[in-house]
């Protein structure tokens, strides 16, 4: 019961401290997850992710969602499909998370989600803007780039390992980089 009211108290901080803290101190708070599982499983309880994800790929191969040709389209104003996929995106998430506030709904193993405001920063359209311009010129966003390496597309590893060299870069300078 402690370890509960700890983390909840620990959330309250986090909430609190986030409103009142100047930009670089709130950067430094972004990675903390509010709504981190205080839950133990078995490492076999993971491969039900595991299963997801392969439906997930297929699913984008299926859609073309992962397609360089469909993916240049849609930076070249061609074609709508990209787009109705998005939007339909975003509108399924905005829908989930309306109900998950509006009804209070909790995960599966009856923990609740929180939800914590974050402060709008202008590294965020440069982030935004930088993500944009390697989508464009790699035909890949992140999220399939496992897709496409799975579909044969092995040249995509070569922009799999530059994500990550870019990921490591940013982590490396970030505190150097104006936000």
């Amino acid at each position: 019961m402690q370890n509960i009211t700890e983390q909840s108290s620990t959330n309250i901080i986090h909430h609190t401290n986030t409103l009142n803290n100047t930009d670089f101190e709130v950067r430094s708070l972004d990675a903390m997850c509010t709504n981190d599982s205080q839950l133990k499983h078995p490492w076999w309880y993971n491969l039900k992710y595991l299963a997801a994800g392969i439906l997930f790929g297929i699913i984008l191969i299926k859609a073309e969602v992962i397609s360089w040709f469909r993916i240049q389209e849609m930076f070249h104003l061609q074609s709508f499909h990209m787009y109705g996929v998005i939007g339909s995106a975003v509108v399924t998430g905005a829908l989930c998370v309306w109900c998950i506030k509006k009804w209070k709904l909790k995960t599966i193993h009856g923990e609740p989600v929180q939800f914590v405001k974050k402060q709008f920063n202008k590294g965020q359209i440069y982030g935004g803007l930088i993500f944009g311009l390697g989508w464009a010129m790699t035909g890949a966003c992140p999220g399939p780039l496992y897709a496409l390496i799975g579909s044969g597309i092995t040249v995509i590893a070569v922009v799999l390992l530059s994500a990550m060299v870019g990921t490591w870069v940013y982590g490396a300078v970030r505190e150097k980089l104006p936000h």
